[in-house]
């Protein structure tokens, strides 16, 4: 096996094994094997170009065209102009996957579906990677700048993944990247060293491994041993230092919703990316405990954040700005003095290993007692963290209303306010009309809004033949709610979602709060809400009573009173209710069209998703089309400093290339070749070139600017003569060694440079200006030959038109 084979080997399996990352994203993950597949033949091709030998360009070129055409078949054949070209239909019906995938992606928990968006992202990226790799380590033999894109991969793998894609995928991309250098370094020294391999690998008599002396490839297995210790220090080193005390093993926990032995951390930066997730976890970990004066806390859902937008692919939060907590919260919007209230007072203290943005409330809160970073978004009455602020370890008291409205006091609720109806009945444009044919047919008969809640609420819960399944993963946009109704089937997410979504076609303001449940009264009297408890409800705003909540979700949470028929009568108000005062009084919250300055969105003051680091309320955290792309952007912008590198080494290689000579013509463009590599190995070192001197005096001009000395000046010179010789002699005779001379001639430059010197004609070579002269020859002979041409045309024309006028008189 070739040098270069091997090395297209280890690219290929470099790139697989730091995928690996990616395999426990998705389930089933059978998508790795179409990646190989593709992987493969872009390989063989890239092998096959180089044999010709094409023009590294071309090599790429033609990989990428295998590449295209293989996506093309396997995922959009259909489209494909002969079933295997791709056209404009193939084009949108890509950009339509790639799409889905990014919607699919924000939307499910991991382990995500299996989906075509999703495995066209998953294999289009790692094909992309593998080009790339392929590229840098087999085409231009770099190997080393090829671990920046497997880092990519693996990055996106682990960001995807919230941090926990493990110690033993980091390992496996470790090692794969390790061996892609040991194939270009084993290939490296197959150039210079065959000799002695050979010699050892013989064992005849005389040389060292005959005599017991040497062993078998000593650089190899020594590279070998430095690669495994650096794993091991790797993986080992940050197990000891107090700030890694997780190391690679993750033993803090597992991200988002793991459930790692020995007290994993709960990430949960937005509730609803891992609601499914903690609600399939198969044991129940406590993340928050309280104490209550309340004489029943089954109504008293302890909420994060409420979802007020609804876009056709996902609820989401609006983007508002957000205050410092006040001292007493602002009353409720539209909460009447006439319901009956009772002030409840809770003590809390969240575990450990419970990380959240958003504070666990019971609503609506009068007053919140907490110390640390905490911020304030008045319409949803929130309470989110800034500056890292989470509620690991959090201790707390909330004093909160329990607000008991009667079904007859809901029944006479006014109309809401329009600035409420505007904002809270928008349902999309996509919204399937079956959904309020529905909405319509189930509230047949009702005669307000209130009894149209109930009727919805009940047959979700009870009437419609619901049934509750956390394992479902049919989405949450308007085709997963239609869906949705007809299936049957769901869990607390699609309830809730739902059920607001109807209300809303209906005319009902209606928002999803998430957050979790009240939890388990346990014996010494406290309330322990485990991570199984996390919920998704609908709430709808009556006047008087302002957003209330409702419960659709069958066999989760308590049905509230008012939607009973057998809710408390009067009007009179418990003594304990608060007093209205100024600081109670109904505030206008911030509007969500105020601008929001850089200052402002840094820290956290445009809202809960800003507040959050970006992440938006729908729980799609960044979107992972847009990540690939920034690194990959990224990835450019990284190489752009090493173009003139690249362009150097291979103009180099070129003019220095070992091909057989055939004649006089043929010697002398190899001799004139490595003239010219000189005198640009010369530039780069600062002498710049003087195309008026003649070869002996350019060589002696050389050795006195560049003060070159020994073995160095003698190439010079040699190599002028033989330049004289090619171009002056009548049969100009080879001179061998002429590639070495010009080695030899390097050498000397960079032993005479000082350090910055050296860099400078390593990674900014001056010769790099014959680019810039070569595109403006280039532009310059385009331009003529058009002008040419266009002239040409134009008399043609002339004299087609006067043709007929000459014939005619």
């Amino acid at each position: 096996m070739s040098g270069r084979t091997r090395l297209t080997l280890a690219a290929w399996g470099a790139t697989l094994m730091a995928s690996g990352a990616l395999l426990p994203l998705v389930k089933p993950a059978t998508w790795i094997f179409t990646a190989a597949f593709v992987l493969a033949l872009v390989s063989g091709v890239g092998t096959l170009a180089r044999r010709a030998p094409l023009a590294r360009p071309l090599t790429l070129l033609a990989q990428f065209a295998v590449a295209l055409l293989a996506l093309t078949v396997i995922f959009a054949r259909e489209q494909a102009i002969l079933g295997f070209l791709p056209g404009p239909q193939v084009v949108t019906h890509a950009v339509e996957l790639f799409t889905a995938g990014a919607e699919d992606v924000s939307r499910y928990a991991i382990p995500a579906p299996d989906t075509e968006g999703i495995r066209l992202m998953l294999v289009g990226g790692v094909v992309a990677i593998g080009l790339m790799v392929d590229t840098l380590a087999v085409t231009f033999r770099k190997a080393a700048p090829a671990g920046l894109p497997l880092l990519a991969l693996y990055s996106v793998a682990a960001g995807l993944s919230g941090g926990g894609a493990g110690w033993l995928w980091f390992l496996l991309a470790g090692t794969g990247y390790l061996l892609l250098i040991l194939a270009e370094s084993r290939d490296r020294l197959s150039a210079w060293g065959r000799v002695f391999g050979g010699t050892q690998r013989s064992g005849r008599p005389g040389t060292a491994l005959a005599a017991g002396g040497g062993t078998t490839f000593a650089p190899a297995r020594t590279g070998r041993r430095i690669g495994a210790v650096a794993m091991g220090v790797a993986m080992v080193v940050p197990l000891a230092l107090p700030g890694f005390s997780g190391g690679l093993f993750g033993g803090d926990g597992e991200g988002t919703g793991g459930t790692g032995k020995g007290g994993g951390t709960i990430t949960a930066v937005n509730p609803l990316v891992s609601l499914q997730d903690n609600l399939r976890q198969p044991e129940d970990r406590e993340v928050l405990r309280y104490r209550t004066n309340a004489r029943d806390n089954s109504d008293m859902y302890l909420r994060l954040v409420a979802l007020d937008q609804f876009d056709g692919t996902s609820w989401k939060s609006s983007v508002r700005p957000i205050e410092a907590v006040p001292k007493q919260l602002p009353w409720p919007d539209g909460l009447s003095q006439t319901v009956r209230i009772t002030e409840v007072t809770s003590n809390f203290v969240a575990s450990d290993g419970y990380e959240q943005k958003w504070l666990p409330m019971p609503y609506p809160a009068g007053r919140v007692d907490i110390d640390g970073r905490w911020r304030y978004e008045p319409t949803g009455r929130m309470l989110v963290g800034d500056d890292k602020q989470t509620t690991r370890g959090a201790r707390y008291t909330v004093s909160s209303l329990d607000v008991q409205p009667t079904s007859t006091q809901l029944a006479a609720a006014g109309n809401a306010p329009e600035n409420v109806r505007r904002e809270y009945t928008k349902v999309p444009a996509s919204l399937p009309a079956d959904v309020k044919a529905t909405a319509l047919d189930v509230t047949k008969g009702a005669r307000n809004d209130y009894e149209r809640a109930v009727k919805l609420q009940d047959w979700f819960a009870r009437d419609g033949g619901f049934r509750y399944d956390v394992e479902v993963t049919s989405g949450t946009g308007v085709q997963a709610i239609s869906r949705f109704l007809k299936d049957k089937q769901g869990f607390c997410v699609h309830f809730s979602f739902s059920m607001a979504a109807m209300a809303r076609s209906l005319g009902i303001p209606a928002r999803v709060a998430v957050g979790f449940m009240p939890g388990t009264t346990q014996t010494d009297g406290s309330v322990s809400v485990g991570i199984r408890d996390a919920h998704a409800w609908p709430e709808l705003y009556f006047e008087g009573a302002g957003w209330t909540r409702f419960e659709p979700t069958p066999s989760r949470g308590s049905t509230p009173a008012y939607t009973r028929g057998n809710t408390p009568s009067g009007t009179a108000t418990n003594p304990a209710q608060p007093q209205q005062s100024a600081s109670a009084q109904p505030s206008a919250a911030p509007s969500a069209s105020e601008s929001c300055t850089p200052q402002e969105r840094r820290l956290g003051d445009c809202g809960p998703e800003e507040a959050v680091g970006g992440t938006t309320s729908d729980g799609s955290g960044a979107n992972p089309l847009t990540v690939v792309l920034i690194v990959l952007g990224a990835l450019l912008v990284l190489a752009l400093p090493f173009l003139p590198l690249l362009w150097r080494t291979r103009v180099r290689a070129r003019r220095l290339g070992t091909a057989g000579l055939r004649g006089p013509e043929e010697t002398t463009a190899r001799t004139l070749a490595v003239w010219q590599e000189i005198n640009d190995t010369a530039w780069d070192y600062g002498v710049e070139p003087d195309e008026s001197q003649t070869p002996r005096k350019t060589a002696a001009r050389i050795v006195r600017v560049g003060e070159l000395g020994g073995e160095a000046a003698d190439s010079v010179h040699r190599v002028a003569r033989a330049v004289e010789e090619a171009l002056y002699a009548p049969n100009p005779r080879p001179t061998a060694g002429l590639a070495d001379e010009a080695a030899r001639i390097r050498a000397g430059f960079h032993a005479a440079a000082d350090r910055r010197a050296r860099l400078r004609a390593l990674l900014a070579p001056r010769s790099a200006a014959r680019l810039r002269w070569s595109a403006a020859a280039g532009w310059s002979r385009t331009t003529t030959r058009w002008s040419t041409r266009r002239d040409a045309l134009l008399s043609r024309a002339t004299t087609a038109l006067r043709k007929p006028h000459r014939e005619a008189n």
